[in-house]
């Protein structure tokens, strides 16, 4: 690197501290909503300030599952979360990775984190949908485990049994 450049690489996973994925608190509320809310900016370009309601109060609009939140350090660098959506079925929403530190396997961390909490709890389905046309999105569920079930209104719907 040239003396005074500034290097705007991903840090490197030798160079990462271990990632710990813990729940979600109410202290962690800002740094979270802006974490999602970047995220759904750089995948669409702009922001509807009229949709993610569930973002200004995390912690009540997730009493009734579980919101996972990725830390590097002091730094917040991911989430997932989960909802009830009937006795034996969660879905999984809000799964988002700091652009900086995607594909250095957060994302993989948070859902077998969240897969592992709904088949503790006794669940025995997970669903969850993405954009079609968000192929790496779309590949991470495919790797991951979840099969298509179905395509709707431009979205993949996928499907996992535990």
């Amino acid at each position: 690197m040239e003396p005074g450049s500034m290097s705007s690489s991903p840090p490197q996973p030798a160079e990462m501290s271990p990632i710990c994925v813990k729940p979600f608190k109410a202290a962690d509320q800002a740094e979270v909503k802006r974490l999602v809310l970047v995220g759904l900016v750089e995948h669409w370009g702009w922001l509807d300030p009229t949709k993610n309601p569930d973002l200004t109060d995390i912690q009540k609009s997730y009493a009734g599952g579980v919101f996972l939140v990725a830390w590097n350090e002091k730094e917040i660098v991911g989430t997932g979360a989960f909802l009830p959506r009937s006795a034996d079925t969660v879905e999984i929403v809000r799964m988002s990775v700091r652009q900086a530190y995607r594909r250095q396997g957060i994302g993989r961390m948070v859902l077998a984190e969240l897969k592992r909490r709904a088949r503790q709890a006794g669940y025995k389905k997970i669903v969850l949908e993405t954009t079609k046309t968000w192929e790496d999105v779309v590949r991470f569920y495919l790797n991951n485990g979840f099969a298509i079930t179905h395509y709707h209104d431009g979205d993949a719907h996928f499907a996992l049994d535990l």
